[in-house]
């Protein structure tokens, strides 16, 4: 579930249905109501232990935790996703088209009939009216930042819908990686500052979905089922992986160094800007009349990437095909890795 958390196509819930332990999810987020809350304040430690599935928590809390460092920390998604678009954005598109036909096959064969083809649909033109209207340069300021965490969040209660997709749209994935793999860094105080907004939405939206996902699969499962399979359906397009991406650049830090630092001097011999979600340049001379070059300083600055435009294109379809920049292989590599994953998943819960 962490790992799909931290990829924008494929979301947790997805991977708690598909893995046999949704129910069980469910029922431990609602556990904490009011009551666990009043136990806490009130140091009833035993008597919210038996109320919550603590074990069940913290097992799934603990895998969680590991999976979002090893992909911002050990295999780093916000530099390969620039790296390498195609495949890793293909892997994005195999992984939600399985979590798609995995998720019909969780409806039950009486339950598939025509009538359900028009929550599919409107389902479908949702999912496309969001990801065409979101502007693609959104703020960055605390209200906003909460938003987004409180939407996000829906990746961890409703199956079929993609934390790191939402954070796509609205263009704060890069963002939220960024500060997750600055901690434990010298900028670790400014990424927890930054942090905080999103986990506040990020609890507020855990509580009041898991509520009214409880309800509406109680009442209206098929529907509810199938309004999320069209809502990824017509989400797909930003997930594509050959796209024309366009990207703005702004400076988020300034540091001032020795003209003679070995940081500074590997800079003076860099030919080209490395395709990276940041990268470091030399800004102007701090000190130009300094006589002694080992006194002298320069303005180091540190540039971040967001995308701000795409657009989805054939490469097989036009005169792009022969562009180095266009590696359609690797996009269709990434999609059946994307669709293995997910059915290789599914192979193995039913073999329980």
């Amino acid at each position: 579930m962490g790992s799909a958390d931290i990829v924008p196509g494929v979301s947790g819930g997805t991977m708690a249905l598909i893995t046999g332990i949704y129910d069980r999810f469910i029922f431990a987020i609602k556990s904490f109501d009011s009551k666990a809350v009043a136990s806490v304040l009130t140091f009833r430690f035993k008597e919210l232990f038996s109320q919550i599935h603590w074990k069940f928590v913290m097992l799934l809390a603990t895998g969680v935790i590991m999976a979002v460092f090893f992909f911002t920390r050990v295999v780093p998604l916000q530099i390969y996703m620039f790296t390498h678009p195609e495949l890793i954005y293909g892997i994005f598109f195999g992984l939600i088209l399985g979590s798609i036909f995995l998720l019909i096959a969780e409806i039950d064969t009486k339950d598939r009939n025509w009538k359900y083809s028009i929550p599919l649909i409107l389902g479908a033109l949702f999912g496309f009216w969001i990801v065409t209207l979101v502007p693609a340069d959104t703020p960055e300021t605390f209200w906003f930042v909460f938003l987004t965490g409180s939407v996000s969040i829906s990746a961890m209660v409703l199956p079929g819908i993609s934390g790191s997709y939402i954070l796509l749209i609205f263009r704060k994935y890069d963002y939220v990686l960024m500060q997750l793999s600055a901690l434990g860094t010298s900028d670790t105080f400014t990424a927890i500052v930054n942090l905080i907004p999103f986990a506040l939405g990020a609890i507020t939206g855990l509580v009041v979905f898991s509520r009214i996902l409880s309800w509406l699969l109680k009442n209206y499962y098929t529907v509810t089922i199938v309004v999320l399979v069209g809502f990824l359906v017509g989400s797909l397009y930003v997930i594509w992986p050959y796209q024309d991406r366009e990207y703005t650049e702004s400076v988020r830090s300034v540091e001032i160094m020795s003209v003679n630092d070995p940081f500074v001097l590997d800079l003076l011999q860099r030919q080209v800007l490395p395709d990276t979600p940041y990268y470091y340049y030399l800004g102007d001379l701090v000190n130009p009349d300094e006589p002694s070059m080992d006194e002298k300083k320069i303005e180091v600055k540190r540039v971040s990437r967001k995308i701000i435009k795409s657009s989805p294109f054939l490469p097989w379809l036009n005169d792009r095909r022969a562009d180095d920049d266009v590696h359609t292989a690797n996009g269709l590599k990434g999609f059946l890795i994307g669709i293995l994953l997910i059915f290789g998943i599914s192979y193995l819960r039913n073999r329980q």
